[in-house]
């Protein structure tokens, strides 16, 4: 089942010169996909990442997130589809610092108006590690510590995707490896289907898939590791 699909997505900036962030790009994620996208800076792998988020508009083709075609959305209902069925894990982790950690982990429940399912959050917390630290302001927390917060919070309203961008950048080398393993076991475990924006290797090595973004047009490298390519 196709839980992503982009068609001929492409992005164009205009500042005196025309560049083409994304030239028709063609790209498919399945339920359960673990995928890396990997590229140089500019390349066009966080315009990729935006797009599909909904925070940013293409200039042509179409994207498709459980079949529907979030480029016709509107603000505010692209709003309320991001909360419901988009996870997104950021570089630096963008808690709320004056509220603790169960309430930044709910915070797209509590917008929707929603409660929680208790065992599906405590399974969350049991898989990251985080369950002592539900009273805790993320001032308390390591990066690490964080990270693993933001990561239930992309992971609380079940979303049918999570985006990551470059979600180990802000970290030192065992925080950012112990990060590359919790994301690879939720994806096992809750079989969440996950796309990350990196330039580190050993996380693109933790991924089943391997994408490369060079000027604006992504080539799939193939479904093994990042070091054989």
């Amino acid at each position: 089942m196709n839980i992503v699909k982009t068609v001929d997505l492409t992005k164009t900036y205009n500042s005196g010169v025309e560049v083409h962030a994304l030239s028709n790009v063609n790209f498919e994620m399945e339920k359960g996909d673990l995928v890396a996208i990997i590229g140089d800076s500019g390349s066009g792998k966080s315009t990729l990442l935006h797009l599909l988020a909904g925070v940013d508009k293409p200039t042509s083709g179409d994207i498709f997130i459980q079949d529907k075609n979030i480029t016709k959305f509107n603000k505010d209902e692209m709003t309320i589809f991001r909360r419901r069925n988009i996870g997104v894990v950021y570089q630096f982790f963008n808690l709320i610092p004056n509220i603790n950690v169960r309430k930044n982990i709910l915070l797209p429940l509590l917008l929707d108006n929603k409660k929680a399912d208790d065992e599906y959050l405590k399974e969350i917390l049991s898989i990251l590690g985080i369950e002592g630290k539900l009273d805790r302001y993320p001032k308390q927390l390591s990066g690490g510590e964080q990270q693993r917060v933001a990561i239930a919070r992309s992971l609380i309203t079940r979303p049918a995707i999570i985006l990551a961008d470059e979600p180990t950048g802000n970290l030192d080398r065992k925080n950012s490896e112990e990060i590359t393993g919790l994301f690879r076991l939720v994806n096992k475990r809750l079989n969440s289907t996950i796309m990350i924006i990196t330039h580190d290797e050993k996380v693109a090595n933790s991924c089943d898939k391997v994408y490369r973004m060079v000027d604006g047009r992504l080539n799939f490298l193939g479904d093994e590791t990042y070091e054989n390519y």
